[in-house]
């Protein structure tokens, strides 16, 4: 199911906004690990996304979602007609590949294809098969690191989840503090929401999102499992607001 993790508002779509908020995660992660560094991330090719992550983790890899790619392309396709399929098939035949040769080579067979004046193709879309070329090398990457993520959509997941419930509320409507911590709060509870009784019968018979990543739980109980792990084990205690009664 996936995590939140250093969960802050973004008051910008640009580099500089998105390293500020990106740099929440960046702290917490440090905090647990000050020798943390990220290997790679996967990003929809967002050039603010990408900056902001090379700004903070410079010797971070990026690599390109496959998935959003593919996506970007349909779009320019009239969904159902044989030029959708012809096009869907072959980019999952090229992301399929077993190595970089085999890549490189599904990949001139498509550009060919696409050149080739028999080939009836909306001009758009010839226009996003041909920019595979340049984007190859944030593709091709990943062989060089099975274990990098080739496609974003487990964050995308989650991102539906939140779209959804801020929609449901109406967005935010007070100060950033707040909206940031409505966030977080909203973060918090998906991490520790016990999963049904279904998922906890599978393997490995987790009970959260927060048992998945971590690997173990502190309580059955979901709430007090909740509690125990934000209660940082006293660290960090918030200092006591004083009230004045008028």
């Amino acid at each position: 199911m996936g995590c939140f993790l250093g969960v802050e508002i973004a008051q910008g779509a640009n580099a500089a906004a998105l390293s500020k908020a990106y740099g929440a995660f960046q702290q917490e992660a440090l905090q647990l690990n000050p020798d943390y560094h990220p290997e790679s991330v996967n990003t929809d090719g967002w050039e603010g996304t990408q900056n902001a992550w090379k700004a903070i983790f410079p010797e971070i890899t990026l690599i390109l979602c496959f998935l959003h790619t593919v996506l970007g392309i349909q779009q320019r396709c009239r969904r159902g007609d044989a030029v959708f399929q012809a096009v869907t098939d072959k980019l999952w035949h090229l992301y399929h590949s077993l190595n970089l040769r085999q890549f490189s080579q599904r990949l001139r067979r498509l550009l060919e294809w696409t050149l080739d004046p028999d080939t009836d193709l909306p001009q758009a879309v010839r226009q996003k098969l041909l920019s595979l070329k340049a984007k190859a090398p944030q593709f091709t990457v990943t062989f060089e690191m099975p274990d990098a993520a080739r496609t974003s959509n487990q964050v995308d997941r989650l991102m539906n989840y939140q779209d959804r419930i801020l929609y449901t509320m109406q967005y935010f409507h007070g100060t950033l503090n707040a909206a940031n911590q409505a966030l977080r709060a909203m973060a918090l509870l998906w991490n520790f929401h016990p999963y049904c009784r279904k998922v906890q019968t599978l393997e490995p018979h987790s009970m959260s999102p927060f048992e998945d990543l971590n690997g173990f739980r502190y309580h059955k109980n979901w709430l007090r499992n909740l509690l125990l792990a934000s209660s940082l084990n006293g660290r960090r205690i918030a200092q006591p607001l004083k009230h004045k009664l008028i």
